[in-house]
C-alpha cells in the first residue's frame, strides 16, 4: 500500500490520508471544495463542485492517473435540489461516466455543499 499526498489538494482535516494506492486501485478520500492554496471555499454549488472535482483530479494526478481511469465515485450533496447543477459540473470532469452513488447528507464538514470521492484503476 502507498499513501498518496499532494499539496495541490487540501490536506486532511482529520486522521486520514488524501488517498491510497493498493492492489492496482487508487482510492481518494472525500474531497471538499476547499482551495488548497488559500483554504477558502467558494460560494454556490457550481463553484464548489468545480473545486471538489479539481481536488479529486490533483490526487489522481499525484498517483499517476487521470479522470479517465475512474471507475466509481461517491458524491455527497447537502441539498438534493443542487443535483442538476452539480451534475453539469461533474460531467465535464468524469467524461467516462464511472459508476456512481450520489446521496444527500444532513451536513458536510465546513458546511460544504458537496464532497466527492473516487476509485480509479492504475494499469
Amino acid at each position: 500500500m502507498k499513501v498518496i499526498s499532494t499539496d495541490k489538494a487540501p490536506g486532511a482535516i482529520g486522521p486520514y490520508s488524501q488517498g491510497y494506492e493498493a492492489g492496482g486501485l487508487v482510492i481518494t478520500s472525500g474531497q471538499l471544495p476547499v482551495d488548497s492554496a488559500t483554504g477558502a471555499m467558494p460560494e454556490g454549488i457550481a463553484a464548489q463542485a468545480e473545486e471538489s472535482c479539481k481536488n479529486v483530479g490533483a490526487i489522481l494526478a499525484a498517483a499517476g492517473v487521470g479522470f479517465d481511469k475512474v471507475i466509481k465515485t461517491t458524491c455527497f450533496l447537502a441539498d438534493m435540489g443542487d443535483f442538476a447543477a452539480f451534475n453539469e459540473v461533474y460531467a465535464k470532469y468524469f467524461t467516462s461516466k464511472p459508476a456512481r452513488s450520489c446521496v444527500a447528507v444532513k451536513t458536510l464538514p465546513k458546511n460544504a455543499l458537496c464532497e466527492i470521492e473516487a476509485i480509479a484503476v492504475k494499469e
